[in-house]
């Protein structure tokens, strides 16, 4: 049997909400801990990053934006893969085929609401419908404020359903410097629940070398 080069395998969603660095970020990291990312982009996703940061993704095909993105983030041959909405054969279609952990980061309301209600319309939808049916690992990184009882209800019944609900609420006790600190901390916490090792943050008690 065929050994993979990657450590794990994480099925990456980026949605419409704001906060596009958090999810580039996370694919950054997971890029350069060896990790094989099966990227899934929604066309608000697209937008958002045009949008909030200095990247300009290509309009063309699929295979043209992975393309790009594998070398912005340079990754290996291989290592990251870009699925189109509507590719139902794809790997994270299926139980028999999706990896262990799925992060949807940013998770938009309505994505929340489709993913409450097992709705299914697109590949990020199916995704974590299998990843919850298949009871395994979930993580919704919202990033939306005031919270409306609606997306508060969503929450709660995605946690209940054994999913992770993750919000982009950075903590200011390691004293950031930069925007680019207070997107670390919340990546720092994502790549902690998937077990991957990070220095983007140091744990509780170990800040000041304690």
């Amino acid at each position: 049997m065929h050994q993979s080069p990657f450590e794990k395998t994480v099925t990456l969603a980026m949605t419409g909400a704001s906060g596009a660095q958090y999810g580039l970020r996370l694919l950054q990291c997971l890029l350069a801990s060896n990790v094989r990312v099966w990227l899934l982009l929604s066309e608000a996703a697209q937008v958002v990053i045009n949008t909030e940061t200095d990247m300009q993704l290509p309009e063309g095909d699929e295979r043209e934006l992975q393309n790009f993105l594998a070398d912005r983030f340079a990754a290996q041959e291989g290592q990251l893969t870009l699925f189109s909405k509507r590719d139902w054969f794809s790997p994270v279609a299926s139980g028999t085929g999706a990896p262990a952990s799925m992060v949807i980061c940013p998770a938009s309301g309505g994505t929340l609401s489709a993913v409450a209600c097992g709705a299914s319309n697109n590949l990020i939808e199916r995704a974590a419908d299998v990843a919850l049916k298949e009871r395994r690992q979930l993580i919704l990184v919202p990033r939306e404020a005031p919270y409306s009882e609606i997306h508060l209800e969503n929450m709660l019944k995605l946690t209940r359903m054994g999913a992770m609900i993750l919000p982009a609420s950075p903590g200011f006790y390691q004293r950031p410097s930069s925007v680019e600190d207070i997107v670390d901390f919340v990546v720092a916490r994502l790549l902690d629940q998937l077990g991957i090792e990070q220095k983007l943050l140091p744990s509780w008690g170990e800040q000041d070398g304690q």
